[in-house]
């Protein structure tokens, strides 16, 4: 299991560290706004187009396969620009790096399901979502050092090296798990697999869980800039942040799996305690920022690992890389919606509102989660 959880942190590590630094490793970058914006994009965009492709292909090849192949993949792409030090060529290689991603990506969240039985489905993808919440919260702080010791290509260096050894450890330590044989499948029975509420329901909490999460990395600095705090507070709330969703994570999973927790309940709470953060996040100073971002992580934390449990559960065995990667566009969805809607409302009334209309729209999932098909 530990080269899947190294892939989870890889793909993370590598969309943070590397967007969160394109504007302090190249002045040109930042002078030009509208290159900057589709760098920054490209990685999203290739994964949201790319990953329920690469999730079926999973299925019908292997995911083990894919999982390799996309690991060799992001390797090659970091090369390229390592190779040309070039500003021109980081869109080839960003685009590249997105679209390896999303091959090795749902390939190891298949993995993570077909090598585990589904009573340790709960603690093996609260594992999962630790290391990749390790690489999130880890890639601007190391990424910020890389550029500030050797810019932009040292970074992709890192980047390119460790691609390279996970792959590498992978082939040598992840069991071949072929394609189980499957009947033919239409897409009117993909429309209505994927419409199912065993399928919406759990990507609809994971989808509010993603958008909460960007929300709060990328908005509550700015909230505290405009109480009058000082950079170490609203840097430390982030992390605090960040150190909640991923220390939560195994717990719940442990939780599910030992019969504490079901799927239902804790993905009610999980999007109550998201609410109340975002709602939180209305209150000026400390007093709304810290309780923001715990109970936005918590939130996220108990969501994650329950989410990707309840779909292996209710998915079959041989379509479990397509629905992961269903599911994976979801959370993508997610990352880009609920900025877009908080800048929004901020934009036309003020940031408090726009944390309010986010916070009303997850809690209005929860009637949703209250109905009893959801597993487990």
């Amino acid at each position: 299991m530990w080269p899947l959880y190294a892939a989870g942190f890889t793909t993370a590590f590598g969309a943070h560290g590397i967007a969160a630094n394109l504007g302090a490793a190249d002045q040109d970058l930042v002078r030009s706004v509208l290159y900057l914006g589709v760098l920054l994009a490209l990685y999203d965009g290739a994964e949201v187009v790319l990953k329920p492709v690469f999730g079926t292909v999973a299925d019908r090849v292997g995911a083990r396969p894919v999982l390799l192949g996309g690991l060799v993949a992001f390797a090659a792409s970091s090369a390229v620009f390592v190779a040309v030090r070039d500003s021109g060529w980081l869109w080839a290689a960003r685009l590249g790096q997105g679209a390896a991603a999303s091959a090795f990506s749902p390939a190891a969240s298949a993995l993570v399901a077909r090598l585990n039985p589904q009573a340790k489905h709960g603690r093996a993808f609260g594992s999962y979502g630790f290391y990749k919440s390790i690489g999130y919260t880890a890639g601007p702080l190391l990424g910020g050092v890389l550029v500030w010791a050797g810019g932009l290509t040292l970074l992709f260096a890192v980047l390119m090296v460790l691609a390279a050894v996970v792959a590498l450890w992978a082939a040598l330590a992840v069991p071949a798990v072929p394609p189980l044989p499957k009947t033919r499948q239409t897409l009117a029975d993909l429309v209505r697999r994927l419409a199912d509420g065993s399928f919406v329901r759990p990507v609809a909490a994971l989808a509010a869980a993603t958008a909460a999460l960007s929300v709060g990395v990328g908005f509550l600095p700015l909230s505290g800039r405009a109480d009058g705090l000082p950079p170490v507070v609203t840097g430390a709330a982030v992390s605090v942040l960040a150190a909640c969703a991923a220390l939560v994570q195994p717990w719940a999973g442990r939780a599910l799996d030992g019969g504490r927790l079901s799927t239902r309940t804790g993905l009610s709470a999980g999007l109550a305690l998201t609410a109340c953060g975002l709602a939180a996040a209305v209150l000026p100073g400390v007093a709304g920022l810290l309780p923001a971002a715990v109970l936005i992580g918590a939130g996220t934390g108990v969501i994650t690992p329950l989410g990707f449990a309840a779909l292996a559960a209710a998915t079959p065995e041989e379509r479990i890389g397509q629905t992961m990667g269903a599911a994976e566009l979801g959370r993508e969805l997610g990352d880009a919606g609920g900025p877009l809607l908080v800048a929004a409302v901020a934009a036309t009334i003020t940031l408090g509102w726009g944390y309010a209309a986010l916070a009303l729209l997850t809690t209005l999932l929860l009637p949703v989660l209250a109905v009893r098909r959801t597993p487990r």
